[in-house]
């Protein structure tokens, strides 16, 4: 390899490759995702991953707490709204699991999270070309 040939999993500012800073970003939802998206900028791949997990798992946490909000204030038909909470937190677990595995699989390149990624890539790339 000439020194004009950079590797396509070069390590990142962190002294991280690519892949590993993908997996990362998801590790612990929005704030992994916050910390990559400041730390990665270098790299437009872990910038929308990093982005990815900020939007899907940011979103999750918003719907959570409306729906506790609003449960509270129901009583008893309150439950229904902890089923709902409950579900959700399901699919983002499910949602968590296969990001880090399709990040793995990708070796960091950029891809739309499954079953979601096509509501959180555009607003994604919106946040990822934002941080300079």
């Amino acid at each position: 390899m000439t020194s004009s040939q950079h590797p396509t999993n070069q390590p990142q500012s962190a002294g991280l490759d690519k892949k590993t800073s993908a997996i990362l970003s998801y590790a612990l939802g929005w704030l992994t995702g916050i910390i990559f998206l400041l730390v990665g900028k270098n790299d437009p791949d872990v910038k929308f991953h990093a982005s990815q997990s900020i939007v899907f798992f940011g979103a999750v946490s918003v719907v959570n707490i409306v729906l506790s909000i609003v449960g509270s204030f129901l009583g008893a038909l309150g439950i229904i709204f902890s089923l709902v909470g409950l579900a959700v937190g399901v699919l983002a677990v499910v949602v968590w699991i296969m990001a880090m595995v399709q990040a793995n699989n990708t070796g960091g390149v950029r891809a739309p999270l499954p079953i979601v990624g096509k509501f959180t890539a555009p607003s994604a790339d919106q946040l990822a070309n934002s941080i300079k």
